[in-house]
């Protein structure tokens, strides 16, 4: 059987994407993967999305989207997808050992955080460790914060979380960052920003939410603790894209290149949307418009190829 949209992840754009073609009589397959519901799955809170005016849990957003593109028809597949080949028609996509055929591919495998994989910050994410100020600075208002990281999005963030905190600290692990000048200085030179040079995180410390950081000077060895409400670990992301690497073009990051003014990918009926394509704003309603738009893209390339 050949299925007219196969969709690769099950994050927010993922799922408005099965949600759009489903709606549009596609009868869409997702490969949701094993881990459903993208990086919102690991959110407690989210009070940023519209519509939820008292907030909603991430993992309780990601089931009422799953619930919904389901009820519209979308056939779920709970495995990862493990190899690809979009160099013959229809497109040919493995989980294991099952093949599945289709005439056109929705990318949207989202981008994981890099974590610093230290004692306690697993256990604790959620609680006060996190990946994305954008999401949940608002939740420290007048606390003293934590950020982990030496580039431009480290600087960012903490200048962000100036905004809520009483107090961010730059935690770096060598004597200058790595982030442009402008940014760096913006940083440095702010009344609520301090940063601690030479300096990496050991262990979060903290029972059910973060209460300190267990440091390392790297020139001297001498430990010692920041008291802190929080943790912002802003090394980077990596986009969940090395089954395409040699098949779509990728950026210098790996990201996925689109056209222009579409979800469209460097080959023709294969479409991209989420993190996987967005570097910039990584949020879950940026995701969501992605995901239509490549569904939307997606349909009006197969109306073309059966007119």
């Amino acid at each position: 059987m050949t299925h007219k949209v196969l969709i690769i992840g099950s994050g927010p754009a993922g799922l408005t994407a099965a949600i759009y073609a489903a709606r549009a009589d596609l009868e869409p397959i997702m490969i949701e993967g094993m881990q459903r519901g993208g990086q919102l799955m690991l959110t407690t809170d989210v009070e940023n999305y519209p519509g939820f005016s008292d907030g909603i849990m991430g993992p309780e957003l990601m089931d009422a989207m799953h619930q919904q593109a389901e009820r519209f028809g979308t056939q779920v597949v709970t495995q990862d997808v493990t190899k690809v080949d979009f160099s013959t028609r229809p497109f040919q996509v493995w989980v294991g050992d099952d093949l599945y055929e289709a005439e056109s591919v929705i990318v949207s495998t989202g981008a994981s955080a890099r974590w610093l994989d230290i004692p306690g910050e697993e256990r604790l994410r959620g609680f006060g460790v996190s990946a994305c100020a954008t999401c949940d600075g608002f939740f420290f208002r007048d606390r003293q914060l934590a950020v982990s990281g030496g580039g431009d999005s480290a600087m960012e963030e903490a200048i962000f979380l100036t905004k809520f905190a009483s107090q961010v600290t730059i935690i770096h692990r060598r004597d200058e960052f790595r982030a442009s000048k402008i940014m760096a200085r913006r940083a440095i030179e702010h009344p609520k920003i301090d940063v601690i040079w030479d300096t990496v995180i050991e262990e979060v410390l903290g029972d059910e939410v973060v209460t300190a950081l267990r440091l390392r000077n790297v020139k001297t060895g001498e430990e010692s603790e920041l008291a802190v409400d929080g943790l912002f670990v802003a090394i980077g992301h990596t986009p969940n894209t090395s089954i395409f690497q040699g098949i779509l073009d990728l950026d210098e990051a790996g990201y996925i290149l689109t056209n222009n003014g579409s979800t469209a990918t460097s080959i023709a009926g294969v479409f991209a949307g989420g993190d996987v394509v967005d570097h910039v704003y990584r949020q879950a309603v940026t995701a969501a418009g992605m995901g239509c738009e490549a569904a939307i893209d997606a349909e009006r390339w197969l109306d073309g190829q059966h007119a």
